[in-house]
């Protein structure tokens, strides 16, 4: 067993000067334990590796590969040496390797690497510094960040940049780095306790958040993903993140009502102006085949709105949202629940209709995610001029258009869930597996599920 050790968690240079000589001596990677610094990882030790053989061969491997490697180096998986280590003896003998996005290993480097760049970006974007008198007196910033990954030197260079006239400290639960208007220095790890609870500055910076908070575009649960509360504790505007999210959506409302008394309710204007603007629509391939963008339909000031797949290839010739055999199966239902169509808005999460030609006939596609993805733009702003109380989404497309996110019908169907923007989202079946079902009694018994689920959304309303 051969032990290659490293200077520091995130020691590039060191590993790949290691991984020459392994390759060098036809090391496999199952005798190769990796440890950073002195202090042993394996049990039964080892033997450290040999001297450099200048003499020996040379290799080459890609340059995705180099970039590949030193992103994943900043991981904290203590695996992340070792699996480097066998994905390049692995490129060695298929070059072709690197570019297989099915290999199991590379997809896990692959995700090792953007966990890294998301770090990197979150240390980048949620640094706040606050003023510390120096034992000089004069006035220095400090900040907190507790790191999910080794990534703290690699954005040394960036605060430097950034903040150069500064004399700045950015303390970590690794390492600490200083610097003076000259020099980056390191420091040891630094505790919570470490860093100051606040400064005259941060009033000022509170009161400009609060200021710039703008309810309209708050998407809670994209701020969450993009902004998780671990941490919140060291940025002083999340101290007001609560207040104004309970907020919002009173204030969204008062800013929609006085839009609409301003306007001289002109949301109509505004719906047809989408809706023309959707007729030109390239955001995806989808366009190239079909007839003619299928848009949404309804009153512009419903409480109900529900949002189906896609166009089928009788929407796709007339132009409208749910007019074949599925949308007659829909409005059976919505009779049955008691559901006036007229006072409903109905669209769709694909604008577009996706098939496959056979013959003369057109047989539908279902849509891919990046499909789905590239025309969630326009349902959220049909959502947003409409502003439904109650969002019902047909299908397991509709659905992942409203959440932004791939749910299973059974688990979320029936029970009302809050969306990023405050309103309710209802999952239910799309009306066209009711038509795909070909037992008559489970078609009657998931036909009468359907509408209990219609009528169940309703009830929410008050209907």
């Amino acid at each position: 067993m051969r032990v290659a050790t490293l200077a520091q968690p995130d020691d590039f240079d060191g590993w790949r000067d290691a991984a020459r000589v392994l390759v060098a001596g036809n090391f496999p990677a199952s005798q190769v334990v990796w440890q950073v610094g002195p202090q042993a990882t394996d049990l039964f030790g080892g033997t450290a590796l040999p001297a450099p053989d200048q003499g020996a061969p040379g290799f080459r491997v890609s340059r995705a590969f180099v970039d590949l490697a030193h992103s994943v180096v900043l991981h904290a998986d203590p695996e992340r040496f070792a699996l480097l280590y066998t994905m390049l003896t692995r490129l060695i003998e298929q070059p072709g390797l690197i570019d297989d996005r099915a290999d199991r290993l590379r997809r896990r480097l692959d995700e090792m690497a953007k966990a890294v760049r998301r770090d990197i970006h979150k240390m980048r974007a949620f640094v706040r510094f606050r003023e510390l008198p120096d034992d000089d007196g004069t006035a220095r910033f400090v900040a907190r960040f507790e790191p999910e990954h080794h990534i703290v030197r690699h954005n040394a260079r960036f605060f430097v940049d950034r903040f150069n006239s500064m004399r700045w400290s950015i303390l970590t639960p690794e390492l600490s780095l200083h610097w003076d208007c000259e020099t980056l220095t390191e420091g040891p790890p630094a505790t919570r306790e470490d860093a100051p609870d606040g400064d005259p500055i941060e009033a000022v910076w509170k009161t400009y958040y609060a200021s710039i908070f703008n309810p309209a575009r708050l998407k809670v649960g994209a701020m969450l993903r993009e902004m998780p509360r671990k941490y919140w504790k060291n940025m002083p505007e999340t101290a007001l993140v609560s207040e104004l999210i309970a907020g919002a959506r009173a204030r969204e409302s008062g800013m929609i009502d006085t839009a609409r008394t301003a306007t001289g309710g002109n949301i109509e204007g505004a719906w047809a102006a989408l809706r023309d603007e959707a007729a030109g629509c390239t955001r995806c391939p989808l366009y190239k085949p079909a007839t003619q963008t299928v848009f949404g339909e309804g009153p512009v000031d419903a409480e109900l709105m529900f949002v189906g797949e896609q166009p089928g290839d009788q929407e796709d010739l007339a132009g409208r949202p749910f007019v074949g055999p599925a949308g007659q199966v829909f409005d059976q239902a919505l009779a049955e629940a008691g559901i006036d169509r007229a006072r409903v808005y109905v669209t769709n999460a694909v604008k577009h209709f996706k098939f496959e030609p056979r013959g003369k006939r057109r047989i539908h596609a279902k849509p891919g995610v990046g499909e789905i993805d590239a025309c969630r733009w326009w349902v959220e702003q049909e959502r947003m001029l409409v502003t439904p109380r109650l969002t019902v989404a047909l299908g397991a497309t509709a659905a992942r258009s409203l959440l932004g996110r791939t749910v299973t019908i059974e688990r979320e169907r029936g029970r009302p869930i809050e969306l990023a923007d405050g309103g309710e989202g209802w999952i239910t079946v799309h009306p066209s597996y009711l038509l795909r079902i070909t037992d008559p009694a489970q078609a009657a018994e998931e036909s009468a599920r359907f509408v209990e689920d219609l009528k169940a959304a309703a009830a929410r309303l008050g209907w």
